[in-house]
């Protein structure tokens, strides 16, 4: 882990990711890492956990899932923020081998000693947004333009773009 990063518990949820040293803006943290997975095989084994509201997957690419589940490291502990102070970059591989593409946290500003890192994690849902669903995917962040859920809101679809790489 980067000497800059520790993970203890957080107030947002669970475990969280926190600043030791002072952080400037732009600065690469550190890979989400595990292993990767199809979104076929990720929807095999994991049908039964639909349900929890918590997962370390986060889609790579069209072929690709990031399972953290699976050799994952500290950066599935970052939990997600309606005003976050990191970004999750897509790096697509220079060879056009969406196997290799990766995804690392990166500061969207300076970030103190103590402060917890956080990014939206943008999850988009192909089924509708019901109460039962925002319950599951609720948001804890405590910001002031907190949502109350980690669900975005659909977006019609744009020729020629690429969306940000967002957790599943």
């Amino acid at each position: 882990m980067p000497a800059n990063i520790a993970t203890r518990r957080s107030n947002i949820h669970g475990n969280g990711v926190f600043a030791t040293a002072p952080i400037k803006k732009g600065t690469r943290l550190i890979e989400y890492k595990g292993r990767h997975r199809t979104h076929q095989e990720v929807d095999r084994v994991y049908a039964d956990d639909v349900d929890t509201g918590h997962t370390f997957l986060f889609t790579l690419n069209d072929t690709y899932v990031i399972d953290a589940n699976i050799d994952g490291n500290a950066a599935r502990w970052i939990n997600h923020s309606c005003d976050p102070n990191c970004e999750a970059v897509l790096v697509e591989d220079e060879n056009g081998d969406p196997a290799k593409d990766a995804v690392f946290i990166e500061a969207m500003r300076a970030i103190k000693p103590g402060e917890e890192l956080s990014y939206n994690y943008g999850i988009v849902l192909g089924e509708a947004h019901t109460p039962r669903l925002k319950k599951l995917w609720a948001c804890h962040c405590g910001a002031a333009n907190c949502t109350g859920t980690m669900l975005q809101p659909k977006r019609k679809p744009k020729a020629a773009t690429k969306s940000k790489a967002r957790r599943r």
